[in-house]
């Protein structure tokens, strides 16, 4: 009997198998099995097993013999290895399950102050569940008519008690028992709605209401956010009797009682009362209970009626005084008239707070211009009427419906440009007002200005149905609110009446420009919508859509200048060429324009090329002819360069000037002239990357400008003239200026200025035939001295000192 243990067999794995060739080694290999049980099998393929097992091992016969090839490994067998645990281990220990406890005080104090971070929300989750208990009663209702025998209305009715501190919360619905009590008040996160969704689904008559709000079993307990006392008082149609919760903050029980009181019994349903907290009796004033049911709840399905103070007006007589009352008697003959004064009568009433009705939840077929404006007046304080709107219906992944608006003028505010979070989009899950303030989640910033509602019946909500999780989901629901928005854009822009964009341009022109930076996705639909003066159109913008369509057939490319003004690019020295040629050019006369092109980079398949910079090619080249001109004016090129030195990159022959004589380029990937100006404004600017950008500048000559042929004939003939020289600084300096560059130092340009204007004007306006000039004496009482003239001969007009 042979035991191959595992060291042994990785021991003959790993020495040189050549000693066992030699010695034509065919070692059997034994199995060992414990308790009886064979765990060899031989097959015609001659299957190999080694078994290690540990305690007490039966031998049993031999199968084969170990084959080896001549290098000592195994040929075409497979020998698997495995260990079998003795039948005598000890069990295992027994598994001992244990359940989460909670320090309930503690857990609630979370619960209240963790999860909402504004406490006027206590109102939205408590008319929530009124609205749940409301759709149940009215679901069960269908099948079960004599739930509604006690109470016809189906109604939510709120109280306040302003000099007390207590609000009262009143429904007709469902009601519940004992056992409710304990289940939904008395148990943290356990959901009724929840519970009676899934019954719901359950049963053969799935498909129920889907205005059920309630999802997380929490909001009930939003109510200690205010009060330190809660007191719920319920009757259920299923019950004969009464019941009275009540749990106070911080407090780790409550108690549940019978109502023995006639006076305190309802008919159905359930009554909230809310001893509110000294510092937040506020909440209690009638007038701001109804500013929050409109705010949070002003779409719930049922109607909501607050007790608020009303007045009317009605005349009373008034008392006679008895002086005028002893004149009447003496006046017998005289008319008596009774004396009266209007007076208020003031008194209590009920009154609906949530009348006007969500329009998105109705067909768009149905609903007029007219009642869309009026909604929008309302839901957003509006006076004027929006320019556009859109009512849509998103099914499939997502289900939502929105009602989008475009505003009639712009915010006051100067902030909403660069301000990502605005008050524009309102979200409701089942027509509850969920928030208002968003950071990017619905919109982009570009599109802040749009204006709307979204309401849907299932959002990835956190538990306090404040704040939007981000998910797939939310990202699905931006990209078709953006694409609604931008057809509703491009429908003012096709409008038969232009003068409907042209007011969208005016007030929203420059969001639309933010977002070709922001957003690349969306350039497409973007760059169609975008508006430019041009050199063909300087009163009125053009599209790009008409641009491509006024480019000459051999146009290739869009050309723009950047400049602060229209004036100023209809007189800047690159256009010179371009208009000989007829070529169209875009004026980007607003700070953002600029950056918005370049980042757009193209527009049908049409590339943007700003004329202002090096390597302009404007479609027809002569190379025979820039052959000649660079033979011509090489060396003039070169001396230019030499006298400017490091202010400018190189010194090239133009072909875009025609009559100016110079002019100075940007580089093709630095900043023009227009960017720079902008940079230097800029408050916060970084002046090392301001040296970077504008290092490179070229200064291009006009060969054909008699300037230029003058100073080609210095450059030959005697390059180290001072007047030539000066005549190439001050070029520099005059190309730098109507360029639009900003020159370093203007009072040297100035100077230099004056002294040609001074060489040029030099006795021009002298009277030619002037021998002499004589300067009157002093008269006695200045000076008893007298002076003789001084005899000066005028200089020839022209001439240099």
């Amino acid at each position: 009997m042979y035991r191959l243990c595992r060291r042994s067999a990785s021991a003959l794995l790993r020495h040189d198998g050549a000693r066992y060739n030699r010695h034509a080694i065919s070692a059997p290999i034994f199995s060992a099995t414990c308790s009886g049980d064979s765990v060899v099998e031989t097959d015609a393929k001659t299957r190999w097993y080694s078994v290690l097992a540990s305690g007490r091992c039966i031998t049993s016969q031999s199968s084969a013999a170990l084959n080896l090839n001549k290098n000592g490994f195994f040929l075409g067998n497979r020998y698997e290895s495995t260990a079998a645990s003795d039948a005598s281990s000890p069990p295992p220990p027994p598994l001992e399950k244990y359940e989460y406890q909670a320090e309930v005080s503690r857990l609630m104090d979370l619960i209240v102050n963790s999860l909402y971070s504004n406490k006027e929300v206590f109102l939205r989750e408590l008319i929530s569940n009124a609205s749940d208990a409301l759709d149940k009663l009215r679901y069960l209702a269908v099948t079960e008519p004599e739930l509604l025998k006690d109470a016809v209305d189906l109604d939510i009715r709120i109280q306040t008690d302003k000099d007390n501190g207590i609000i009262t919360i009143t429904d007709s619905g469902i009601g519940m028992t004992r056992q409710d009590l304990v289940d939904c008040l008395g148990t943290i996160a356990q959901s009724g709605t929840a519970k009676f969704l899934k019954a719901m689904k359950d049963s053969k008559d799935a498909g129920g209401d889907s205005n059920l709000i309630g999802q997380f079993g929490v909001g009930f307990y939003s109510a200690f956010l205010v009060s330190d006392r809660v007191v719920v008082e319920t009757k259920s149609p299923k019950s004969d009797k009464q019941y009275v919760w009540e749990g106070e903050a911080n407090a780790s029980s409550y108690t549940i009682r019978e109502e023995t009181n006639p006076e305190k019994l309802l008919p159905r349903g359930t009554r909230l009362t809310l001893y509110l907290k000294h510092d937040d009796k506020g909440f209690a004033h009638p007038e701001r209970i109804q500013k929050l049911v409109k705010n949070y709840s002003q779409f719930v399905s049922f109607p909501i009626y607050t007790w608020q103070e009303k007045g009317y007006t009605k005349e009373v007589e008034v008392d006679e005084d008895p002086a005028e009352a002893n004149k009447d008697k003496q006046d017998e003959t005289a008319e008596k008239k009774k004396k009266t004064k209007t007076v208020v009568e003031r008194y209590w009433d009920w009154e609906l707070t949530n009348e006007t009705q969500p329009i998105w939840l109705r067909n768009p077929k149905e609903v007029t211009t007219e009642e869309y404006n009026e909604f929008y007046k309302k839901t957003f304080n509006e006076y004027l009427d929006p320019l556009a709107s859109s009512h849509f219906t998103t099914e499939g992944e997502v289900e939502f419906r929105s009602i989008l608006y475009v505003p009639a003028v712009a915010p006051m505010g100067k902030d909403d440009l660069i301000n990502p979070k605005t008050k524009n989009i309102r979200l409701y899950v089942k027509r509850v007002f969920i928030s208002d303030d968003f950071d990017g989640e619905l919109f982009p910033r570009y599109l802040s200005f749009v204006k709307g509602v979204v309401d849907s019946n299932d959002l990835p909500l956190n538990v306090s149905r404040e704040i939007l999780q981000e998910s797939r989901i939310v990202r699905i629901m931006r990209k078709r609110l953006v694409r609604k928005a931008f057809d509703m854009i491009l429908g003012i822009s096709m409008s038969e009446n232009r003068a409907d964009y042209e007011k969208f341009w005016e007030n929203f022109g420059k969001y639309l420009k933010m977002g070709c930076i922001d957003d690349r996705e969306n350039h497409k639909r973007l760059a169609p919508l975008l508006r430019f003066f041009s050199s063909q159109s300087e009163d009125e913008m053009i599209s790009l859509d008409e641009y491509v369509e006024n480019m000459k057939p051999e146009q290739k490319d869009i050309y723009f200048i950047a400049a602060d003004s229209v004036a100023s690019a209809r007189n800047t020295p690159f256009l010179e060429k371009l208009l000989e040629k007829d070529l169209e050019v875009l004026y980007l006369v607003d700070p953002i324009d600029e950056i918005a092109v370049q980042n757009l980079k193209s527009y049908k398949e049409k590339n943007f090329v700003d004329i202002s910079k090096e390597d302009l090619d404007l479609g027809e080249k002569n190379e025979e002819k820039e052959k000649v001109m660079k033979e011509e004016f090489g060396q003039t090129c070169d001396w230019i360069k030499k006298r400017l030195g490091d202010k400018v990159a190189s010194v090239q022959i133009s072909n875009r000037l025609s009559s100016s004589p110079c002019v100075l380029v940007s580089a093709k990937f630095g900043w023009s002239a227009n960017m720079e100006r902008l940079m230097k404004a800029q408050t916060v600017g970084d002046t090392s990357s301001m040296e970077f950008m504008r290092g490179r500048r070229v200064f291009e000559i006009n060969p054909e400008h008699p300037i230029i042929q003058n100073l080609n004939a210095a450059s030959k003939n005697c390059p180290d003239d001072n007047d030539a020289l000066r005549v190439v600084d001050l070029l520099y300096d005059a190309a730098l200026v109507s360029s639009g560059f900003t020159p370093e130092n203007p009072a040297e340009l100035g100077s230099k200025i004056y002294e040609m204007l001074g060489m040029n004007l030099q006795g021009k306006w002298s009277a030619p035939d002037a021998a002499e000039v004589q300067y009157p004496a002093a008269t006695q009482s200045q000076t008893s001295q007298t002076y003789e003239a001084e005899v000066v001969e005028p200089a020839e007009a022209g001439g240099q000192k």
